[in-house]
């Protein structure tokens, strides 16, 4: 259940995160392109997650 709710939650983060400005100042890059690879990144780990759990339920 902990790792469904966090993978939803790591999906749909956002500007405000911490580490949205930290991976846009250390690879130097600018927002819109950093808003762009967070957004895909952010919801694979998402994806990831969920199927992950689902996996993780048929076996449990």
């Amino acid at each position: 259940m902990c790792l469904a709710i966090c993978g939803g939650t790591t999906a749909l983060s956002h500007v405000n995160d911490a580490g949205f400005w930290l991976v846009g100042s250390f690879l130097e890059i600018n927002e819109k392109t950093t808003l762009k690879s967070w957004s895909i990144m952010e919801t694979l780990i998402g994806v990831t997650a969920l199927i992950v759990s689902l996996i993780i339920s048929l076996f449990a």
